[in-house]
């Protein structure tokens, strides 16, 4: 079993920065696959960053390309998205989310363990 905590998000200005962090609970984190999606009110829950086991490889959505940066530290079982250049559409909760298994994954059916959720808002 996996328990994932988020924390770090904020009311900033836009062309400002954020780190989200998801700290997580359970031996088997380091072995899983890590994501991060994201829901505005009204809209569906969205792929934003995911990241595989190794930290070796990530992926990105087009919409956060070249401004998001997702990281892991298994030793401190935790994993890190870092933002720039936000702007007030990144506005959303943002949710950390793991799976377990090779490679990584972008489709939120296929994570098995979510966290709460932390609330990002992008002001104009």
């Amino acid at each position: 079993q996996v328990q994932l905590v988020e924390s770090g998000g904020a009311l900033v200005q836009a062309g400002g920065s954020l780190r989200l962090s998801c700290a997580a609970s359970g031996r088997t984190f380091s072995s899983c696959y890590v994501g991060w999606f994201r829901q505005a009110p009204g809209k569906e829950r969205e792929f934003v960053a995911a990241i595989d086991w190794t930290g070796g490889i990530t992926k990105y959505a087009d919409s956060v390309k070249g401004r998001f940066t997702i990281s892991r530290d298994n030793a401190k079982n935790t994993v890190y998205l870092q933002m720039n250049s936000l702007k007030p559409e990144d506005t959303s909760v943002y949710y950390c989310a793991a799976g377990r298994g090779y490679g990584l994954r972008l489709k939120s059916y296929e994570y098995d363990y979510w966290g709460q959720g932390t609330q990002v808002t992008v002001s104009s």
